[in-house]
């Protein structure tokens, strides 16, 4: 029977939906994930509220727009960084990609911590408490706020859950402990609990905050994951799923999976404009695509090293002179900053461009990074092995040749090459600072080895690029309707869904 307009007037007015907090750490490879998070959430018609400070809040302006037009509940939150003039911060930095100094880490980290006020100021000016925030690992301070205020806390990981179960299991079986006590960089230590073998060195083992000063946040970390009430991994079910059923049993909380999370920038802008800090991705996609409609189907090798790590003349010069070497069409992201610092480098590239015309490009600066590995031309990826890189890569079926340099990247690296069997090695044994130290850690032969291994013939060669493209598929379909992690997505919102809905 329908109810009749006296009862409809009494009902209950249904509850509004969700709303999910969600604070990334300010670094770019921390960022991008989260936002992908927020706006996924917000398609599927619960609101997401990100939280950053007012730089990084710029550099998402082109994300608030798109919401406002697309009628998603997506907001960005800015809220002010905290000053100390004391406390060795140069002003104006709010990434850690705008640190010049390797000093400066500590001290921006430092900054961020005292955001936990502002946070729950926000939070208690709210109509109805939000019903979960959603947290960087590597940001402890929201833990205070979410017990003070009651609310359900989940932290979002952005590394391989293959690295954050190595993670979790050398800090639970004392293997950090082990590399810490041993003065040799290249002793090697196995990873206990891991279904598969996994042999790590000091100069690689797994931990965030592994140097000297950083002690103190590690213990923050470790206790605010270990209180949180679960986990959001940016992975999927056909890819990591032995990795996932051992962290969550090791964990002990629930773990949810709903990557790859870059598929869900499913528009065009949405795609150019990821990541990007100017108004200009768009049309640099359209550029970039230009240059490579022209190349055939799978030939291109697409160079890029993420946000931080930024490399020495020496060192750009080597990876350049290998990519001429290889003879393969290559599309090379230098960084600004890298061709700044040295005049030499600017008149270097100018004439690496003019020997490999038409074969190669050189892109200063950022790049569509999502919109190239997209495109038919590429067939190969040579990346420092971030998370959100990798992923990128696997998402769009595209194998890799793998350079880590510092922190998560080494086990990344082993997750591609000796599990997933999509990836060469570069042959890099040792981590480099943000800020390349004198050495040279890749030689030129290097770079045509493995570019040759990922490009050329052969079973081999034939069977990683299989691989790759099977793993693509898979990714899709994890995030389509009725797909790994579009139900996990759905299950997730639903533990939440009567959480929060009180006054703030």
């Amino acid at each position: 029977m329908a109810p009749t307009e006296e009862s409809a007037s009494t009902m209950p007015a249904p509850p509004p939906p969700p709303h999910f907090v969600i604070v990334p750490l300010v670094a770019q490879g921390h960022t991008i994930p989260m936002v992908d998070l927020a706006r996924h959430l917000a398609e599927r018609g619960e609101r997401a509220s990100l939280v950053t400070t007012p730089v990084n809040g710029a550099r998402l302006r082109g994300v608030a727009e798109q919401a406002v037009r697309t009628n998603l509940s997506l907001e960005i939150v800015e809220l002010p960084l905290p000053t100390d003039t004391d406390n060795g911060l140069p002003p104006g930095i709010e990434n850690v990609d705008q640190v010049t100094d390797n000093g400066h880490f500590i001290p921006l980290f430092n900054a961020v911590q005292k955001l936990a006020g502002p946070l729950e100021a926000y939070l208690r000016a709210l109509s109805l408490r939000p019903s979960c925030i959603i947290s960087d690992w590597s940001n402890p301070w929201t833990a205070g706020v979410a017990r003070r205020l009651g609310i359900p806390r989940l932290f979002f990981h952005g590394p391989s859950c293959f690295y954050s179960l190595c993670d979790l299991n050398a800090i639970d079986h004392g293997l950090r402990e082990q590399t810490a006590a041993t003065d040799d960089d290249q002793e090697r230590f196995v990873v206990p609990g891991m279904p598969v073998h996994v042999e790590v060195t000091k100069a690689t083992a797994p931990g965030f905050f592994n140097s000297p000063g950083w002690e103190a946040l590690w213990t923050e970390c470790v206790e605010a994951m270990r209180t949180a009430d679960g986990a959001v991994v940016n992975t999927f079910a056909d890819l990591e799923g032995q990795f996932v059923s051992c962290y969550e049993a090791a964990f002990g909380k629930p773990v949810w999976t709903l990557g790859p999370l870059c598929l869900s920038n499913r528009d065009v802008d949405a795609m150019a404009s990821r990541g990007d800090t100017s108004s200009g991705g768009v049309q640099l996609q359209s550029v970039v695509a230009a240059w490579l409609d022209t190349k055939d189907t799978d030939t291109v090798v697409f160079v890029s090293f993420g946000s931080l790590a930024r490399k020495l003349p020496k060192q750009l010069f080597e990876v350049g002179h290998g990519l001429e070497d290889s003879g393969r069409p290559f599309l090379w992201v230098v960084k600004e900053a890298e061709v700044a610092a040295a005049p030499e480098v600017q008149e270097w590239l100018g004439a690496l461009e003019a020997r490999t015309a038409g074969r190669g490009l050189v892109v200063r600066g950022w790049a569509p990074q999502l919109a190239i590995l997209s495109h038919r031309a590429v067939g190969g990826f040579v990346t420092h092995c971030g998370w959100n890189s990798l992923l990128e890569s696997v998402a769009q079926g595209v194998p890799v040749v793998t350079c880590p340099h510092f922190s998560d990247q080494f086990l990344n690296e082993r997750l591609v090459v000796d599990v997933l069997g999509v990836g060469a090695p570069v042959g890099v044994t040792a981590p480099v600072m943000v800020f390349d130290d004198e050495n040279v850690a890749v030689a030129r032969g290097d770079i045509v080895r493995a570019v040759s291994a990922l490009m050329g013939e052969g079973e081999e060669a034939d069977e990683r690029r299989r691989k790759a493209k099977e793993y693509g598929e898979k990714a899709h379909v994890a995030m389509a309707k009725g797909g790994s992690s579009y139900e996990n997505l759905t299950q997730l919102i639903e533990s939440f869904r009567q959480c929060g809905g009180r006054k703030g």
